[in-house]
């Protein structure tokens, strides 16, 4: 499970992206280029003059702030004692990873605007250093209530159920002797101490790595030195013990320091952390090679500013007062915790195979596609809409691209690849396809945010194999999950087989990840892929489509014109409404437009996990607007757009189409700023009735009362409802759909 996205992290914790100049847009800029866009496909946006003229100025939440809060709900959920023990203890390792990214991109982002004088970005306008100093306030106490939830009741708990985390003076000397050999043999040999003395300036502290501070006295003349020593990454951040007993690694170079300085009195001790900013910035218009360029900064990576201090409660004040002076760290962003630190480590004790303590096991189904059949064949039948993790992303999606690179009758296969993992089974069917001669195009977002090496190393292997490999455009991420495969039929004619997603071809993640796939052989929809192909690897400028809206050309446009259609439908007393599942709600535009859409009386459905900007439930602005949020098992993160109730309008007039207003959209974009403006991203409209009729039904899953989810309020606060008035839980939406996929039902059902 997962609720973050760097592997949460699994690779999408919501956060702008490094390509963002400080100087960001203002929205009359951005309501600008709806505008542009909208004359280019038909569609309408809000007349700029409305964009704020009647709206308060006060209308935006605070972005960083609602990140932050989005972190609070995982760790509520660590600290729910419904939730089995040791997926607690998983949050908790989520909670540490989400907050580390936090930190690195939207801390840093903070502290250069603060540094450059510049308002923060996006919705608000605050100056960055008044968003940095309620940031920080909010992140200290959720920092120390995870550090207070791990000491005082996980660790018991694991105890209970004879798993122990324990620091050294706990050790039988029994345990002592045998970490000591393993110190000797393993530890000791890659260590470093590095004193500080006026030949020896101060070392650089690579970000997120765990150090020890030693104070050193000379036993003669008492003086005293500064020394370092570093962790090393690569071992076990809790060593092994015995059965299921375990210490930090820090404790153990801690009790051996003395053979690391010889004839050296050891004063004192601390353990301590350093966040760093981990922003890619390269030149892309004065950069001829763009693989080269991404290696070059990930190794500059390593040197960057420091934005966050964690350090043992117990510090002495003279040691902390140097790290803080040498460190040129921000008092407000130094943290007394007790240890251990750096709790994302907890993921090997989460990791435990001790059933009764986890989540039920469950087996995605493997029924969306026959057995029996092609996906070939299928596909010319029917579209199939598939719902991962409950539908097997290995039996579809997986299936169809290694069909495609086995049949000797597929000419040509597309793809976009942002994240993928280590040993990807998509990627060695790609390599297959083309050494079997058929034409393989991919296009490798190498600037995915820390997967930028995985990616370059997946990008020099297909082009090895003889793959067309493309990197997207300057200045742009390629965002959108498509493939294309190109199949020469029976009858001699082409025919174009897609799908278009709402999460990465990650084989891993897909167990982890909630997202939708569309498997389509629509001929409008592969027009459309192919054209959009032809834009991503040449010089195509089609910005109209069929099924397809597209970013940054219509995209914002698209759903902005919708939004406006079901307000003028309000207007003139016709059914209308507005349900959303995205994973962060905060351009201005989009939000403008849902006021609007709420001031003409049109019922609004946010199901927003991670940050929203919005204010739900305002008199006179967002009065018919709900945000909801849901959280657990699975990390949510499929993209839904559905317009209208979803039932033709009976009065509609004889040249009117009964259906207008009412279409539902899936696909890679969430209503963020880099999402609309800096990513080529797609939604694909769901034409089945009955895939239409599913996907609007779990939104009203999502957004009923009597469903376990967290509310938020218009001055951005988020209230859990998990139980109802007897006390009793309220239905968990994950579980409902693993226990409806165990009966058989399907979503073409």
């Amino acid at each position: 499970m997962s609720v973050s996205e760097t592997g949460i992290a699994h690779g999408d914790v919501p956060s702008q992206s490094g390509a963002r100049s400080p100087e960001i847009s203002a929205i009359s800029e951005i309501s600008e280029i709806s505008e542009s866009t909208a004359e280019r496909t038909g569609e309408s946006a809000p007349d700029s003059a409305q964009q704020h003229g009647d709206l308060p100025p006060d209308r935006y939440l605070d972005r960083e702030q609602s990140w932050v809060r989005f972190n609070q709900r995982v760790l509520e959920l660590a600290e729910d004692e419904s939730v089995p023990l040791l997926e607690r203890v998983r949050f908790l390792a989520i909670f540490a990873s989400n907050l580390d990214e936090f930190f690195m991109v939207r801390v840093a982002g903070l502290m250069r605007r603060m540094v450059a004088g510049f308002p923060v970005g996006g919705a608000g306008s605050q100056m960055a250093v008044q968003v940095l100093k309620s940031t920080l306030a909010i992140a200290g106490e959720l920092t120390k209530r995870h550090a207070a939830d791990f000491s005082d009741r996980i660790q018991p708990l694991l105890a209970e159920h004879e798993i122990e985390i324990l620091r050294w003076k706990e050790l039988s000397p029994a345990e002592r002797d045998t970490l000591t050999d393993l110190f000797k043999s393993r530890i000791y040999p890659v260590l470093t101490p590095l004193v500080v003395d006026p030949a020896h300036p101060f070392p650089f502290i690579s970000g997120l790595s765990l150090n020890l501070a030693v104070t050193l006295a000379e036993p003669g003349t008492g003086s005293t030195l500064f020394a370092r020593v570093k962790v090393p990454p690569l071992l076990p951040r809790f060593l092994n013990v015995s059965q299921q007993r375990y210490v930090p690694i820090e404790d153990v170079i801690a009790a051996h320091l003395g053979q690391l300085f010889g004839g050296m009195d050891i004063v004192e001790h601390y353990v301590f952390r350093v966040t760093r900013v981990r922003e890619l910035e390269v030149d892309e218009d004065a950069t001829q090679n763009l693989l080269q360029a991404m290696e070059r900064e990930l190794v500059k990576r390593r040197f960057e500013p420091a934005v966050r201090l964690e350090v043992e409660e117990d510090m002495s004040d003279d040691v902390l007062r140097r790290l803080v002076k040498e460190l040129s760290v921000d008092r407000d962003a130094v943290f007394k915790l007790p240890g251990p630190l750096d709790l994302a480590g907890l993921n090997a004790i989460a990791d435990l195979p001790i059933g009764e303590l986890r989540y039920p096991a469950f087996v995605p189904s493997t029924r969306a596609i026959p057995t029996d059949s092609s996906v070939f064949a299928t596909l010319n039948e029917r579209d199939v809409l598939v719902h991962h993790p409950y539908d097997s992303f290995t039996t579809t999606v997986e299936r169809l691209i290694e069909e495609a690179a086995a049949d000797p009758q597929v000419l040509a296969i597309k793809q976009t690849l942002y994240r993928t993992s280590g040993e990807s089974p998509i990627v060695d069917a790609l390599i297959d396809a083309a050494e079997a001669g058929k034409q393989v195009v991919v296009v490798v977002e190498i600037k995915a945010r820390f997967d930028e090496r995985a990616n370059i190393i997946w990008a020099r292997k297909l082009e090895e194999a003889g793959c067309h490999v493309v990197y997207g455009f300057v200045g742009m991420k390629t965002h959108c999950k498509l493939v294309l495969i190109v199949r020469q039929e029976a009858d001699g004619t082409l025919k174009r087989y897609c799908h278009i997603g709402t999460g990465n071809y990650h084989p891993t993640t897909a167990r982890l990840y909630e997202d939708y796939g569309l498997l389509t052989a629509d001929s409008a929809v592969g027009e459309d892929v192919t054209d959009l192909f032809n834009h991503l690897t040449g010089y195509s400028r089609k910005s109209g489509y069929q099924r397809l809206l597209v970013a940054p050309e219509a995209l914002r446009a698209g759903i902005v014109g919708r939004i406006g259609r079901q307000a003028a439908r309000a207007r003139a007393g016709k059914p209308a409404k507005i349900a959303f599942k995205c994973n962060a709600i905060v351009d201005e535009v989009v939000i403008d437009a849902l006021y609007r859409a709420s001031q003409a009386g049109v019922p609004v459905d946010l199901w927003v996990r991670g940050i929203c900007a919005l204010r739900p439930g305002l008199p006179g602005l967002s009065e018919t607007i709900r945000v909801r949020s849901v959280l657990g098992r699975f990390l949510e993160h499929s993209r839904i757009f559905a317009f209208g109730t979803g039932v033709p309008d009976p009065d509609a007039a004889p040249e009117e189409d009964p259906d207008a207003g009412n279409d539902v959209w899936i696909g890679s974009a969430d209503m963020m700023h880099r999402n609309l403006d800096r990513r080529v991203e797609a939604l694909v409209r769901v034409s089945d009735p009955g895939h239409c009729t599913r996907l609007r039904e779990l939104i009203a899953m999502g957004m009923d009362d009597g469903t376990s989810s967290w509310w938020l309020d218009g001055d951005g606060n988020w209230s859990r409802h998990a139980r109802d008035a007897a006390d009793r839980p309220l239905r968990d939406v994950q579980e409902s759909l693993i226990k409806e996929k165990s009966r058989g039902r399907s979503v073409d059902a």
